[in-house]
């Protein structure tokens, strides 16, 4: 067996192991200037509330958050400028990967692409995550069915 049909072998294996779990909440992706994230910090009445989930990547153009629906409508007068795209549901691939797995991912992202579902990914430490749109989460979970071991 190849290099590469081992690996495909393991991704598959890895792909039967997973559970995908769609978060209950709807999400939007914020992307705001360095300033207004400043005018947000400074007032921690704007945070996203404790229990939610979020993810915040601040680098050199921007900083983007994901955040709930809900923890967006009370920062966004901090943020007017703020770019932002709303109704996504934040899907995550239960399953810890060892940062040696090479192809998952793309195995995902491949059966998504088939299915014509656009996806945004994210990682975390230890699992991957994909930004669906509401709209496109049925057609997303169908596609996924054949593949992972539970949908929840």
């Amino acid at each position: 067996m190849t290099d590469k049909a081992e690996q495909g072998s393991k991704v598959d294996e890895l792909l039967r192991r997973t559970r995908v779990e769609v978060a209950t909440g709807i999400y939007c992706l914020v992307g705001m200037r360095h300033e207004d994230w400043t005018r947000v910090l400074e007032n921690p009445e704007l945070s996203p509330r404790r229990d939610a989930s979020f993810m915040l990547l601040r680098d050199k153009h921007e900083v983007t958050l994901l955040l709930e629906e809900e923890d967006w409508q009370a920062m966004r007068y901090a943020a007017r400028d703020a770019r932002v795209e709303k109704d996504f549901r934040l899907v995550t691939f239960d399953i810890e990967l060892e940062w040696d797995v090479v192809g998952y991912l793309r195995r995902v992202t491949e059966i998504l692409a088939e299915a014509n579902v656009p996806v945004g990914a994210l990682s975390a430490f230890s699992r991957d995550h994909l930004l669906i749109k509401q709209d496109n989460l049925a057609g997303a979970l169908r596609a996924l069915g054949r593949h992972v071991a539970e949908l929840c």
